[in-house]
């Protein structure tokens, strides 16, 4: 867990650089590719998951190591050419394990939250799930396995090609001549994401996408045809955890509703979004059935509104590396309530971009929450001596969160009174 932090004290920010640059590129050049809760909604999806991943939340159903026991092949002395193979051999399980999360029903949920952006762009590639809780991937490295690939290669370059997955999420690059012929490019992932029939289900690999030519999920991008983002069933929410489980929701419902004992079985494992007949007429689900005019998720709200909301996720994250930069050094079950307390943050501020109408007391609730916490915590004894110095940015956090929450909460009662005097 502490090895998996630090990597993330490097990776996020580098992440969120790399974002703010994309942003500033596009209202330079006139051609932004992002909305501002949508923006909020993706980072805040990311944050999820890697509270999911610190945390090691899941079952493992076989570990790399048991498979390679199982068949009992010597492991091979690492030379560069083994780290070459390894890192092939976990693409190719990559491509694999990508067909099935699109081909599956049950398999898409734990992946429909990656294309839930009705936008594309370097912060829908941190749309990652947590409701993956069962890991199988391990069975698909039976390749590296056999070839007595080592352990410790498979764990060191297994997050190399997911980090290497992030830089082609962009509207911004172009094809690129012979390396579309190599590796998996801008062009070949907008294709990935898009909703049109064409495109829909293509473009599986993940670094290299020789796999696709391979096995015939190849499409290149077409002028003719633009592609157009999202998911054919819109998510309609900024919120990260209904979107993870939507998909299962719904094949729950349909599994409960069919009369077909049959079809209660057999729902959970047909192709993505096959449901039984009877229930197909009895609840329709409304499907996008014209991808270049259909109504988004509306991006609305003041700028006050939605600069609360990214304030938000700032605090959050600020929060967040400043819990990972403690792993190793705080108890457990200290960084388990801290990730319980991001978690449920990012629930309620992305409820109150959703206008839920109880978002305002959760809102308040966890603020002060946060601040009593802080007070405690950061003035204890036994606290990080370099903690003391984040005492100001952190209650002046939760101090302004409570003063926009008020502005958001009074002012449309004060300009109805205001309105009234006025008559």
């Amino acid at each position: 867990m502490e090895a998996y932090a630090n990597a993330l004290l490097i990776a996020i920010p580098l992440f969120l650089l790399l974002i703010l640059i994309e942003i500033g590129y596009g209202y330079w050049r006139k051609k932004t590719t992002y909305g501002v809760l949508d923006t909020v909604s993706s980072i805040s999806s990311g944050i999820t998951n890697i509270l999911k991943d610190t945390l090691g939340l899941g079952i493992v159903l076989v570990s790399y190591p048991t498979i390679l026991s199982f068949f009992k092949v010597a492991p091979l002395e690492v030379h560069w050419w083994v780290w070459v193979i390894g890192f092939i051999c976990i693409d190719f399980g990559g491509y694999w394990n990508h067909r099935l999360s699109h081909k599956i029903n049950i398999f898409w949920n734990q992946h429909m939250i990656h294309h839930s952006s009705e936008s594309f762009n370097l912060a829908c590639a941190l749309r990652q799930s947590i409701s993956n809780l069962f890991a199988y991937f391990p069975l698909l490295l039976l390749p590296a396995a056999l070839l007595g690939v080592p352990y410790k290669v498979i764990a060191i370059l297994a997050p190399v090609q997911l980090f290497a997955q992030f830089w082609y999420h962009t509207q911004h690059i172009g094809k690129l001549g012979f390396l579309e012929y190599i590796i998996v490019t801008p062009s070949q992932h907008r294709v990935h994401h898009a909703i049109n029939e064409r495109y829909i289900d293509k473009n599986l690999g993940q670094v290299f996408s020789i796999w696709d030519r391979m096995f015939g999920t190849f499409q290149e991008e077409l002028a003719s045809d633009p592609p157009q983002y999202g998911v054919l069933k819109q998510v309609n929410t900024w919120n990260p955890f209904t979107i993870n489980f939507m998909h299962f929701w719904q094949i729950t419902k349909d599994a409960w509703r069919t009369k077909s004992w049959v079809d209660k079985l057999r729902i959970w494992f047909m192709p993505t979004g096959w449901r039984p007949a009877d229930v197909a007429e009895n609840y329709p689900v409304e499907i996008i059935e014209d991808v270049f005019n259909f109504k988004r998720y509306p991006e609305s709200g003041s700028n006050i509104f939605k600069a609360y909301a990214v304030f938000q996720l700032l605090g959050v994250s600020m929060i967040l590396l400043l819990g990972l930069s403690e792993v190793g050094r705080i108890e457990v079950f200290e960084f388990i309530l801290l990730a319980l307390y991001i978690a449920l943050s990012v629930f309620s501020y992305s409820m109150f971009m959703d206008r839920w109408s109880g978002a305002y007391f959760t809102e308040a609730v966890r603020i002060i929450v946060g601040l009593i916490a802080s007070v405690i915590f950061l003035n204890a004894g036994d606290a990080p001596a370099h903690f003391y110095s984040w005492r100001t940015v952190l209650y002046c956090y939760f101090i302004l969160s409570l003063m926009g929450l008020a502005h958001g909460f009074f002012q449309p009662k004060l300009a109805h009174i205001t309105k009234e005097i006025s008559r």
